[in-house]
């Protein structure tokens, strides 16, 4: 967005007093920018995979920072990461969620895949999630965006082209992952847009004791994965628009909670896991509604509403930004993995920047340009303070996981350049 009325409310809030010294060392919080960028850059430029935590390449976090990938790499690298992905696809269609080289597989518990089209990496892929198909394609999408490629749609992956694959990776969620009764994609219970479920064990995978549910963010990215492909393949529009547009409304009509302007957390098909007691109906998924916002399900009067209960949740949890993922958390030993207990904890409550920059760059979109320089300062306040990205931090702002989160860099970068191009 560049329009002059955006241009101007960020140039008169970002020189006046409203924009106080923040930082430890009296840094003013505008120059906070520079210092996330180069730090992004510089992360970026040690590898692809999700953070020093993880060892493989996740297409669900490298679609948030290929933008930022795309500063510090040729377009054939971009493309290289994409293609693997491919190569990796089901028979059935469905996409992994990342790719580790073999000889790095060590004693991860991933029940890893393999390819005979690319025999250099094994697949994991966390079953419970319903985001990976839509986020390869949004992340071709962004990648003919910043290279102007589009000749990676024709490449030939064994007999079938890039184009027809992304095809197929949108038909498998159709076949089975798309409820009839409600018109809307599916997937496991789980916390927002988290990978753990609340049943036993490591909770990534879809087995006997899985509560099947329908949410908010699975439905958002599959709308942003359609978009994006008829964008790319125009003539596909005739196939996926009006699927689209069902779900869209879907999403709408039993989704969204008009009277409290805000998503439900799920939609049970087999029963809660839950307690018949709790009322989850009082959780308020932050990144699922920013994900939501972004797929245009929201007005801009919505968007306000939403942005104002998260800043009011925001408070009442004690949290340091947007980034929170939810609020009221799950009670404690609602999840059996361990990680999701106490509350404020991982997936249950911590803070992901990776999640909030999205919702700083929707609030950029939408024309919130004050309200996305608010909330964002506490964001790249702590990067600095910490010096680099984690990939959450606890309620009381403390960095948590994955140090050198890519995800979080990426998202962030994103954000500081569209604040940079209101100026242009």
């Amino acid at each position: 967005m560049k329009s002059s009325l955006c241009s101007l409310l960020f140039l008169a809030f970002a020189s006046t007093a409203q924009v106080k010294p923040t930082g430890e060392k009296g840094i003013p919080a505008k120059e906070y920018f520079p210092f996330v960028k180069a730090k992004a850059l510089e992360v970026m430029k040690t590898g692809f995979n999700a953070g020093d935590g993880y060892r493989e390449v996740w297409i669900r976090d490298y679609n948030t920072f290929i933008e930022l990938a795309a500063q510090v790499n040729k377009p054939a690298v971009l493309k290289e990461n994409l293609l693997v992905f491919f190569r990796m696809q089901g028979d059935d269609g469905n996409i992994i969620d990342g790719f580790t080289p073999i000889e790095k597989i060590g004693k991860v518990a991933y029940d890893f895949s393999y390819s005979k089209l690319e025999p250099r990496y094994a697949g994991h892929k966390n079953t419970v999630e319903t985001d990976q198909e839509s986020s390869l394609v949004q992340a071709v999408y962004k990648y003919i965006q910043l290279t102007g490629d589009s000749t990676i749609l024709t490449e030939k992956i064994g007999d079938k082209s890039v184009a027809d694959r992304m095809d197929d990776a949108m038909e498998f969620l159709m076949k089975n992952k798309y409820n009839q009764q409600y018109g809307l994609i599916t997937g496991a219970t789980t916390a927002d847009w988290g990978d753990v479920q609340p049943e036993h064990g490591w909770g990534v995978d879809i087995d006997a004791n899985t509560h099947p549910a329908i949410d908010i963010y699975d439905n958002a990215m599959f709308i942003i994965a359609l978009n994006n492909l008829t964008a790319m393949l125009p003539s596909s529009r005739h196939k996926w628009d009006r699927i689209k547009n069902t779900v869209a409304s879907n999403c709408r009509k039993y989704l969204w909670d008009k009277h409290n302007q805000k998503f439900i957390p799920h939609i049970y098909l087999k029963g809660s896991p839950f307690p018949a007691d709790f009322n989850e109906k009082d959780i308020y998924y932050f990144g699922g509604t920013a994900i939501a916002i972004e797929a245009g399900l929201l007005s801009k009067q919505e968007v306000k509403a939403s942005l104002n209960e998260m800043i009011k949740r925001v408070k009442q949890a004690g949290a340091p930004s947007i980034g929170l993922t939810l609020y009221p958390p799950y009670p404690d030993g609602y999840f059996a993995n361990k990680i999701m207990n106490p509350i404020y904890s991982y997936q249950n409550g911590g803070d992901w920047t990776w999640f909030g920059g999205r919702m700083i760059q929707q609030l950029i979109k939408y024309g919130f340009v004050k309200e996305a320089y608010e909330q964002v300062l506490p964001m790249v306040k702590r990067v600095k303070d910490n010096n680099g990205f984690y990939e959450w931090y606890s309620v009381d702002n403390k960095p948590r996981g994955s140090g050198t989160f890519r995800g979080e860099a990426g998202v962030l970068y994103t954000a500081i350049t569209m604040f940079e191009k209101l100026n242009k």
